[in-house]
């Protein structure tokens, strides 16, 4: 009995010490978290009230950083302001403008491969209203 024992103790220190020695070897970028890709163009659906709305969101790579615009059906190309991803969280501002009024919308999305889901929040007479908006990246002509 305690001979099965000492190997079965013995068969589990070597299995448990070649994964620690496998764990070892392994480069830290495999390690770290991977970054999401929010470069492409977005549509993107959101509804504010019982009004549901659309945009369309473009991400590009500007060197080391990112950048692009967004547009919706009565304006086109608004450039985004501090764009900024850590991990899969994408975070920009926008000015919307309706009329006369321009309107800062700060987004916060998380990007899941072909997804984007997250929120708008804008600042209207001192009151701050917020909305659930999400995104499908389009496919890209091959």
């Amino acid at each position: 009995m305690k001979t099965r024992l000492s190997v079965a103790l013995a068969v589990a220190l070597v299995l448990g010490l070649c994964g620690l020695a496998r764990a070892a070897k392994e480069k830290p970028e495999e390690k770290a978290e991977k970054k999401a890709d929010p470069v492409g163009t977005w549509t993107c659906e959101y509804a504010i009230g019982d009004q549901k709305r659309t945009s369309t969101l473009t991400i590009k790579q500007d060197g080391d950083k990112l950048a692009g615009t967004m547009s919706w059906p009565d304006q086109k190309d608004a450039e985004l302001k501090d764009v900024k991803l850590k991990g899969a969280e994408l975070t920009f501002s926008a000015v919307r403008v309706l009329g006369e009024a321009k309107f800062t919308v700060e987004y916060t999305f998380t990007v899941d491969g072909d997804a984007l889901k997250g929120k708008g929040a804008v600042e209207n007479a001192g009151q701050k209203t917020e909305f659930d908006i999400a995104g499908k990246r389009e496919k890209k002509d091959k």
